[in-house]
């Protein structure tokens, strides 16, 4: 058995968890023996298995919080600078990469936005609206725009479109693209929810790489301009 098992070169920890398995068949001193082991080290090891460390549940804990504080994209070297900026408290990063490892847990970095290119679509439109958000009645200015949300597995667009005068969405649609047919279902529901109203003014913001152009084609479609 000694033979055969020392071709396998292991090391300590697979030689005390293979002694741990056998000592009900066999004797501990025999066991450490054959396998080159000290008898005090497998004891202090099967100790430090069946006891959980105090100290590194305490650090296990400092880790999730941590990581927990930044919202899930803290990485190693973040989790370690945070976890010790209270006093007295220690840990590299070596160590905040073993105890994620324990824990299950990895950094999930938020990858940079980008607009997909759009070819020409991006037009000038005059801002008829020229900053007069003093709206007398409903439904005669509505405003729009789109903005982008991380869902954790891609980008997720959000058009809104808000009626000025009483400063509230009335029409919205989501999709993973920016494209016209996401803010057609926005103004199409906001359309439908007030009645299909006639001579609306919709301003939009012009710099928001291309949106703009959505916006207004919707507009001269459904011919609320």
């Amino acid at each position: 058995m000694k033979k055969g098992y020392g071709a396998l070169n292991v090391g300590l920890t697979q030689r005390f968890t293979v002694v741990d398995r056998l000592r009900a068949r066999y004797p501990v001193t025999i066991l450490c023996q054959t396998f080159e082991v000290h008898r005090s080290s497998y004891r202090h090891w099967q100790t430090s298995v069946n006891e959980p460390d105090g100290k590194r549940v305490t650090k296990r804990s400092q880790v999730m919080e941590a990581r927990n504080a930044s919202g899930g994209s803290a990485g190693t070297r973040s989790i370690a600078s945070i976890v010790t900026r209270d006093p007295g408290v220690k840990m590299g990063r070596w160590l905040a990469g073993k105890l994620m490892t324990e824990l299950g847990i990895a950094s999930c970095q938020i990858p940079a936005h980008k607009y997909k290119r759009g070819g020409n679509e991006h037009v000038e439109i005059p801002n008829h609206l020229d900053r007069q958000f003093a709206v007398t009645a409903p439904d005669h200015v509505w405003c729009g725009d789109v903005t982008y949300i991380w869902t954790g597995k891609c980008w997720a667009y959000l058009a809104v479109v808000l009626d000025l005068f009483a400063r509230k969405p009335v029409g919205w649609a989501m999709s993973t693209s920016p494209d016209s047919a996401l803010t057609v279902k926005a103004l199409q529901m906001a359309r439908e929810m007030r009645g299909r109203p006639t001579g609306v003014m919709f301003h939009s913001d012009s710099n928001n790489a291309g949106v703009s152009f959505y916006y207004h084609s919707v507009c001269r479609f459904t011919r609320l301009m």
